[in-house]
């Protein structure tokens, strides 16, 4: 387990090095397969970054977006851009990283939430966030759409207000991956 403390900053002031580190991180982290519109994603937010000496070796970042839930407009802490170095995997980064952005979402959020890949479910899963049961939607500049595809995927973090997790769920839109 790290002792480490992620060092949090917003986007902005993350100068030219570091927000490139982080983009090349997170490229690597995600075998190439980090488009430039998941980068954009996880920018205008709060970022947990892990040092090692001059190294970037974890990032997260927590964006403010808009969930409609139950019919009711909600502010959403979305968790993007999480990676650890593989070679520093497995010593209580990415849990550090998390326990921050967290925090961040508690306090100035109704809810949290983000997309889990397959292998990292388990570790959301295990830190409290909750799978959504119910069907997703994106609110699209054509209306609201269905986004089956990324059912089974989405969790939550749940803060005051109250959510049914089989019911339905909408996210404001964005280029690339929605959710």
């Amino acid at each position: 387990m790290t002792d480490a403390h992620p060092l949090l900053a917003h986007t902005a002031e993350l100068d030219a090095r570091t927000r490139a580190a982080a983009k090349a991180l997170l490229h690597d982290v995600f075998e190439g397969d980090m488009t430039d519109e998941d980068w954009d994603h996880a920018l205008g937010g709060v970022h947990a970054l892990v040092w090692e000496g001059e190294e970037l070796i974890g990032h997260a970042s927590v964006v403010q977006r808009q969930m409609v839930h139950a019919g009711r407009p909600l502010r959403c802490g979305y968790v993007e851009g999480v990676g650890v170095r593989a070679d520093r995997r497995g010593r209580g980064h990415g849990a550090a990283m998390m326990t921050a952005l967290e925090r961040v979402v508690r306090d100035a959020y109704d809810l949290g939430a983000l997309s889990a890949s397959d292998g990292a479910a388990d570790f959301y899963a295990a830190r409290g966030w909750q799978l959504w049961r119910g069907p997703s939607y994106t609110l699209a500049p054509g209306g609201l759409e269905r986004t089956e595809e990324e059912d089974g995927g989405i969790y939550v973090l749940p803060g005051a207000v109250p959510l049914d997790l089989t019911g339905d769920l909408a996210c404001d839109w964005r280029s690339g991956d929605v959710w």
